[in-house]
């Protein structure tokens, strides 16, 4: 096969498409190589991480596109013979002992080299909002994102950026989340099951049996899902199906925005809120979910922190008694901050919106409805993993068609 024959349908370790970028010369060392392109970007290459992606020849399967070779098969006996460069400018190596000759591509090589094979890619960055910079939501048409993927990436796009989204327009039928969810990736279980309700009708709450403040009309002040669980769901769908309530508004206050807030004007506050530890504890029948942690959890230490705050869950203080009364005293200055109009989105769900959010960042809320009507919505949990996944293949997708058109 030619070189041209090749380049155009490129061998890769991943199942992505490549545009050449002919390699400009390679210089090679005892342990691996430098590539540098005519533009002076150049990647450092180790030996041993370029004969695990070999193509085949127990290097990387071309059929899944994993890795074969167990770390413990690695030897000192593995060198390079030789590296030249192809026709195409990719990169070409001679294996010893075993007379392996590999070849990279050169566009896959550039994209690390560029970067973008690191999570952070082809998503994103997040972009704090007050009520002042994001007054409403963003909305995005709910028939054009289950059929379209340039709408799903801009709806996704909006979820990670701001943390926020309102598909609108959705049809009003119990279990349509499955089909929008269908489009992103696998719901997450809980102990409130795949798909759950939240369902009050103001006529009968005198008489109505609920084991939830979320079924009744009582406010529901800023909080996030499940901190009770080692790492709490990534996003939250939920899916207005019925609202004849007055009142019952919706709230959102972008938790990253607060956290910023803090460390310019209440950096003891943030030290405390983000290393003084809490118990959180799910009670009831059957069920003892429970974890500790600080309101403000940085978990890996990287992107926006986990927002722990849901008060009807936040069961023990987990920390020394001198800490107590400082904590707490931080604790009601973020949720005085959470709940501030400066901060504090406010708007009406109407039948056909699915609000959707990231539960690890955003806080969301209920104003407290009363007068005659049922209000109904369903919701479902998505972990952050898949909605970065899907983003990142609809974000490459889209990029790649925009560069052939």
């Amino acid at each position: 096969m030619s070189d041209d024959e090749t380049a155009a349908v490129p061998l890769t370790p991943d199942f992505y498409q490549y545009l050449a970028a002919p390699i400009d010369r390679v210089e090679q060392d005892a342990q691996g190589l430098w590539i540098f392109w005519p533009d002076a970007l150049r990647l450092r290459c180790h030996r041993f991480w370029l004969r695990e992606n070999t193509m085949g020849h127990g290097g990387i399967d071309p059929a899944t596109r994993e890795g074969l070779m167990d770390p413990a098969e690695l030897s000192d006996a593995m060198q390079m013979t030789s590296c030249d460069l192809t026709e195409a400018g990719d990169l070409q190596i001679l294996w010893a002992p075993d007379g392996v000759r590999s070849r990279y591509h050169s566009g896959w090589l550039r994209h690390i080299a560029e970067g973008q094979h690191r999570p952070q890619s082809w998503v994103p960055e997040p972009l704090l909002w007050t009520a002042a910079s994001l007054p409403q939501p963003p909305r995005r048409n709910a028939r054009a994102v289950l059929n379209d993927n340039r709408a799903l990436s801009d709806m996704l796009n909006d979820l990670l950026a701001r943390g926020v989204c309102v598909v609108e327009q959705a049809p009003c039928e119990p279990g349509f989340l499955n089909r929008l969810a269908a489009r992103i990736g696998p719901v997450r279980d809980s102990n409130f099951g795949p798909l759950w309700d939240v369902k009050a009708d103001v006529k009968l709450a005198g008489d109505a049996k609920t084991n939830t403040t979320a079924n009744t009309g009582f406010r529901l002040g800023p909080h996030t899902d499940l901190p009770t669980r080692e790492i709490p769901p990534g996003f939250q769908f939920l899916h207005c199906l019925i609202n004849e309530a007055d009142g019952g508004e919706s709230t959102l206050t972008d938790g990253a925005a607060l956290i910023e807030e803090l460390k310019t004007t209440r950096p003891d506050d943030y030290e405390i809120l983000s290393t003084r530890r809490w118990i959180f504890f799910n009670r009831g029948p059957g069920i003892d979910h429970r974890f500790s942690a600080p309101i403000i959890d940085l978990l890996g230490g990287e992107g926006v922190p986990t927002i722990r705050a849901f008060y009807p869950v936040r069961a023990f203080p987990d920390m020394a008694d001198e800490d107590v009364g400082p904590a707490y005293a931080a604790l009601r200055r973020f949720y005085q901050l959470a709940d501030d109009p400066r901060f504090e989105l406010t708007f009406r769900l109407g039948p056909g919106d699915i609000m959707c959010f990231d539960n690890r960042r955003i806080l969301h809320g209920r104003k407290a409805f009363s007068g005659s009507g049922q209000r109904h919505l369903q919701g479902i949990y998505i972990d952050r993993d898949e909605v970065l996944s899907t983003a990142r293949a609809v974000n490459r997708a889209r990029a790649t068609l925009t560069d052939v058109a």
